[in-house]
């Protein structure tokens, strides 16, 4: 009888994260329509600014490093979260959340002040896809940051339960997606847009 309560436990967590995998893989095809959109139009600029006009790439640099160790601040919570550490993953959990708000901050003020500059998304394609693509990544981020103070208190309150383990290992699975996303913006917009 503890083993079939135990199998059934098992199969619920195994759904869960199979269920989120399927959410993942949606927000993929979005990403991917996304990434072949701004493909598409890249080149129609019409007569207005390229990205090498406007581009930072200093500071595009260290927004992909501060969200890259954000990566690794959430790996290190769900080591954490392996062993038991509950005050540990909140640690690193935190760490995580201050990374992604230096990375919120940096592309924050890049669209403002390619807004004060008069540079928006009804001036070409280019622009409209760069402002959808790299908006659309941010709002995934601070979606991402909200799930993670959420989780956070959760954590601090309920401490590491099987619901809370299974929510934090979702919560990697998208952080982590987030980085691979990124790379390909930093990668397809930025270096190539660069060039």
């Amino acid at each position: 009888m503890l083993t079939k309560a135990l199998i059934k436990n098992q199969n619920i967590e195994t759904q869960k994260i199979f269920g989120f995998w399927l959410y993942l893989m949606s927000d993929c095809i979005i990403f991917a329509t996304l990434f072949a959109t701004y493909g598409v139009i890249v080149n129609n600029v019409a007569n207005g600014p390229t990205g090498k006009d406007f581009f930072n790439l200093q500071c595009v640099l260290l927004e992909t490093i501060l969200l890259l160790l954000s990566s690794v601040m959430h790996g290190l919570a769900i080591i954490q979260m392996n062993l038991g550490r509950k005050n540990s993953v909140v640690g690193y959990l935190v760490l995580t959340f201050l990374f992604s708000v230096g990375f919120i901050s940096i592309e924050s003020a890049e669209f403002l002040d390619l807004f004060n500059r008069g540079i928006t998304p009804h001036l070409s394609g280019f622009l409209s896809g760069f402002f959808t693509l790299v908006g659309a990544h941010g709002l995934h981020v601070i979606f991402g940051m909200l799930w993670m103070l959420l989780l956070i208190s959760q954590i601090i309150s309920k401490g590491l339960t099987k619901v809370n383990r299974i929510r934090l290992t979702c919560l990697s699975l998208f952080w982590h997606f987030l980085d691979i996303v990124w790379i390909c913006v930093f990668t397809i917009v930025y270096l190539i847009g660069e060039v």
